[in-house]
């Protein structure tokens, strides 16, 4: 099983009404942690990697460390760069062995947008076939150096999704609807799902094409998601709820273990809290028992 390619792992939730988990990772123990909360689940799941964090760590040392971690993994496996405004790299990125790229052009105009992302998927498609996301509209927040304010956010024209979709060969495509980057300001956040649904017809009621995605997963109310995922979305991107995570777990074991100096040891705290939670996740989006 292992490794596989997203747009596959993606078109197969599509049609079992499923979505699979795309979660944003920071280092190893969260890498890992991904990978045995699929594992128990038996799940399919994406690990993403953003663009921020592929360049300090090193996208070859991530892309290495996932593929020793998935060769063994007895679920199917995705490595996904995640927000990615720089077309070269994108290209150094799948050199260095991801499965899947962003390209996030969304704060260009529509011709920019199409332009870099239909030169990210030439790319990728001459280089074993790896598939490609593109989003537009813009999701407020933030994400890794990418702010977008409230003011800013765009939500994806329909009209401009099928166009967007035609043009660039995409693979993946992220239509804004009102999610956010990081943390929403309100318990109930309001969420456009008739245009999500609207823009699944154009792109996929004739035939399924192009699996859609879903940004900003973090804090949506559980059935929020399920409709989202009812509607097609298929991939669901969280990040903020584990950075919390890790950081949260990582204060609350130094707290209760000031006099230890053993950085494993916290290693394995973070890990099981951070496993905790992607259990929960899979179990919300209904791909346990998918892989």
């Amino acid at each position: 099983m292992a490794i596989v390619r997203t747009r596959d792992l993606l078109l197969e939730a599509t049609r079992g009404g499923y979505a699979v988990g795309a979660f944003n990772v920071t280092s190893l123990v969260q890498m890992e942690a991904a990978v045995e909360a699929a594992a128990a689940c038996k799940s399919p799941l994406i690990v993403q990697v953003s663009a921020k964090t592929a360049q300090f760590l090193k996208a070859e040392a991530m892309a290495a460390a996932f593929h020793a971690l998935a060769s063994s993994a007895p679920v199917t496996l995705g490595l996904h760069l995640d927000h990615c405004t720089d077309v070269a790299y994108c290209r150094s990125c799948v050199d260095a062995g991801f499965t899947s790229i962003m390209i996030d052009a969304s704060k260009q105009s529509l011709a920019e947008n199409i332009r870099q992302t239909r030169e990210v998927c030439d790319y990728c498609h001459g280089h074993g076939d790896i598939a490609v996301e593109g989003e537009l509209g813009t999701v407020a927040g933030v994400e890794d150096h990418i702010r977008v304010d409230d003011a800013q956010a765009v939500l994806c024209d329909p009209a401009q999704a099928l166009e967007f979709v035609e043009a660039t060969g995409v693979d993946l495509f992220a239509p804004a609807i009102g999610t956010a980057h990081g943390v929403y300001r309100t318990a109930d956040p309001v969420i456009d799902i008739s245009r999500f649904e609207h823009i699944a017809r154009l792109i996929n009621g004739a035939r399924l094409r192009v699996p859609l995605v879903v940004h900003g997963g973090t804090g949506l109310p559980p059935a929020t998601v399920r409709r989202l995922v009812a509607a097609g979305g298929a991939k669901f991107n969280v990040s903020t709820e584990f950075k919390r995570t890790l950081v949260n777990a990582t204060v609350e074991y130094i707290a209760a273990h000031r006099q230890e100096f053993e950085p494993v040891k916290f290693f394995f705290f973070v890990k099981d809290a951070t496993t905790e939670k992607m259990r929960h996740w899979i179990d919300l989006l209904g791909s346990g028992g998918k892989a």
